[in-house]
């Protein structure tokens, strides 16, 4: 929580902002160093605002709040750095979301360990100018992805599970798979 700290000094004291005939009395210095003290805080919360919102300067406790605000869940397991990654992203993650290549980049940003992400989806467009031209894609909606990784424990198919459910098309069933690779294979 933030709030007071005790000796914080102001980074412009009001007894300097009055005229110099004033700053010589005593008891008015006195009585505007406690707005100083109030007000020392909020003045420097406001010239390193940007540090709030910026996801790789804001504090751990602001990372959540920001979260929320760009409309990001994010598991508290992840690591800090990591948090930081998807909330900078977040902005892209929703402009791709429910496509593939949205998919993708949630999977890569939520799964750490991960080499390569393969989305494969039923779903297709096409035009024609001849009529009968066969319709792309399976006549039932599906989405398949294929995540691999160096080791098993390097993907949480649980919390991946969950990640994708929430980026892809909400009446999309979905599939995943993790292929862990083989040495040759990096």
């Amino acid at each position: 929580m933030r709030g007071r700290i005790p000796g914080l000094a102001s980074p412009v004291p009001l007894a300097s902002r009055l005229p110099a005939v004033l700053q010589e009395d005593e008891f008015l210095r006195r009585f505007l160093e406690s707005f100083d003290e109030a007000l020392a805080p909020v003045l420097l919360t406001l010239d390193g605002l940007e540090c709030y919102v910026d996801p790789r300067l804001a504090p751990e406790d602001f990372l959540s709040w920001l979260c929320e605000w760009v409309g990001v869940r994010v598991d508290e397991h992840w690591p800090v750095p990591q948090r930081r990654q998807i909330v900078a992203n977040g902005a892209r993650i929703h402009r791709r979301r429910g496509t593939a290549a949205g998919i993708a980049d949630a999977v890569r940003l939520a799964a750490a360990g991960v080499v390569r992400v393969e989305v494969e989806d039923s779903g297709g467009t096409l035009w024609s100018s001849s009529p009968g031209t066969a319709l792309p894609g399976g006549p039932r909606p599906t989405v398949h992805v294929r995540v691999h990784a160096r080791r098993p424990e390097d993907v949480d198919e649980r919390r991946l599970d969950v990640v994708i459910r929430s980026v892809k098309p909400a009446h999309v069933p979905h599939t995943l798979e993790v292929v862990v690779l083989s040495e040759d294979e990096e």
